[in-house]
């Protein structure tokens, strides 16, 4: 994947009731979803009369750098989130969660996803004379909250989401409960987990882990859940299942479970598919692109027989703005991230499992590194179909314009990456290995099959003046 020009991690969610280190748990759980977002942090905490908030541009550990800073978010609840941002642009004011006056109480607010209608409500909104502080679609949704007849917060909620349309996975807290919901399809993930008596919610399972909590189930689609002092109440909603592929493919942590899958054991099935579908006879070794394509290399290794092995070793302390060297160096950019491993390649033939190829750029440096290193042949093989159309519910892929599947035949990408095969995933291969029924997914960035019609103007900088 290449991920500096294509896309980036997405944003995770976090929130635990009813803990009095709250504020700390939350950091842990926002440590274990670094991967989902690395453009900014922020926890709200709250003691029941009082908000206490803490964010900043740049990475968890960074942010949250001294214990002092956790200490100052006092209470019992407490909600976390890492953002990159899929609308609204990279600054402060658009630094979740956001905290907003409703009536004679606070709420916090954190949201994984993207709203479709944004345009079209903005406008409406404006017109009526709301104004906004941030560009984020998240705010939209609290002005529905707050604009609502209804008497209790659930019912503020369920008003506010007649309106919006598009993907959420969302957690708000307010002075005394703990409130999470997601859109009736389910796009992306959210679970439920127990550490204790207190509950928590998290984008991935792997947070639960990290704070030994156990993994009850996942928050399903269209459902509200509530967390108070009298403990967890669910309001189920109507439901359509449209889970998001690409979790599987790419975004989520091999060790979570998300959609009530382990990704591991999915993703090693599209390893497994890959090598029924276009194996090579005579290749000696297969190698990943780490780290997202291990586990579907390890998985076509398997199918295959061939022997896995360690061909490229990723450097995991490139900052992202690394500054390159004023000579020419086309491969600079891929040479800092990647260090192809001369004694497992040198006169081999080599299957390089991919997850997945947006624009190409990084896997076309990459082939050169490889061949540099004495690869006899270079094969590729993705663990997912072609990428010919963007997404608009949560993930930041490029215009169609910029995807290379959407430009170019599978022969012709062969010839760009000067590579000796290519093979993509089939839709049929890659659902397949979820062992679930194929219509619960969404595969519009593959298909163009979308589940909810978009706003024209939908796109990451809608909002920009």
């Amino acid at each position: 994947m290449n991920r500096k020009s294509s896309i980036n991690e997405k944003c995770g969610v976090f929130g635990i009731y009813g803990h009095p280190e709250a504020s700390t748990i939350t950091y842990h759980g926002l440590f274990a979803l670094q991967h989902r977002g690395q453009e900014s942090s922020g926890i709200v905490s709250t003691d029941g009369k009082k908000s206490y908030k803490h964010l900043g541009m740049g990475l968890v550990a960074d942010i949250f750098s001294n214990a002092e800073t956790l200490e100052q978010l006092k209470g019992h609840i407490a909600i976390g989130h890492n953002r990159y941002s899929t609308t609204g642009a990279s600054k402060i004011a658009n630094i979740q969660p956001l905290v907003f006056n409703l009536l004679d109480y606070q709420i916090a607010i954190s949201h994984n996803g993207n709203l479709v209608n944004t345009t079209s409500l903005r406008k409406k909104l404006m017109k009526e004379g709301t104004i906004f502080q941030t560009t984020t679609d998240t705010e939209l949704l609290v002005h529905l909250i707050a604009r609502s007849k209804e008497d209790s917060i659930e019912d503020k909620i369920r008003d506010a989401l007649s309106f919006v349309k598009g993907a959420y996975s969302i957690v708000i807290m307010t002075g005394d409960k703990l409130i999470a919901f997601r859109d009736s399809y389910g796009f992306r993930p959210l679970c439920v987990g127990k550490l204790g008596d207190n509950y928590i919610f998290a984008s991935e399972s792997c947070a639960l882990d990290l704070v030994e909590a156990e993994y009850l189930r996942d928050v399903e689609p269209g459902e509200i859940i509530v967390i108070d002092e009298d403990g967890l109440h669910s309001h189920k909603g109507e439901s359509t299942p449209k889970y998001c592929i690409f979790e599987y493919v790419y975004f989520s942590r091999p060790d979570s479970r998300v959609f009530g899958e382990f990704v591991d054991k999915t993703r090693r099935k599209l390893g497994n598919n890959l090598a029924d579908e276009a194996d090579i006879e005579d290749a000696d070794i297969v190698i990943s692109v780490p780290d997202s394509s291990n586990t579907a290399a390890l998985g076509y290794s398997s199918q295959s027989g061939k022997k896995f092995e360690i061909g490229l070793i990723r450097n995991h302390y490139v900052g992202r703005t690394f500054i390159n060297p004023r000579q020419s160096q086309r491969d600079f950019s891929v040479k800092i991230k990647f260090n192809p491993v001369g004694g497992v390649l040198k006169d081999k033939k080599v299957i390089v499992v991919e997850d997945s190829i947006v624009r190409g750029t990084t896997l076309k440096k990459l082939t050169r590194l490889l061949k540099k290193a004495g690869c006899k042949e270079v094969h590729v093989r993705v663990s997912s179909p072609p990428i010919k159309h963007p997404c608009f519910y949560g993930m930041d892929f490029p215009t169609s314009d910029e995807l290379i599947a959407n430009n170019m035949s599978v022969e012709e990408i062969k010839e760009y990456l000067d590579v000796d095969s290519l093979h993509y995933l089939s839709l049929k291969g890659m659902l397949d290995a979820t062992g679930m029924d194929h219509s619960n997914f969404c595969t519009a960035c593959f298909s163009g099959d979308y589940p909810i019609k978009v706003d024209k103007m939908t796109n990451k900088q809608s909002f920009e003046s």
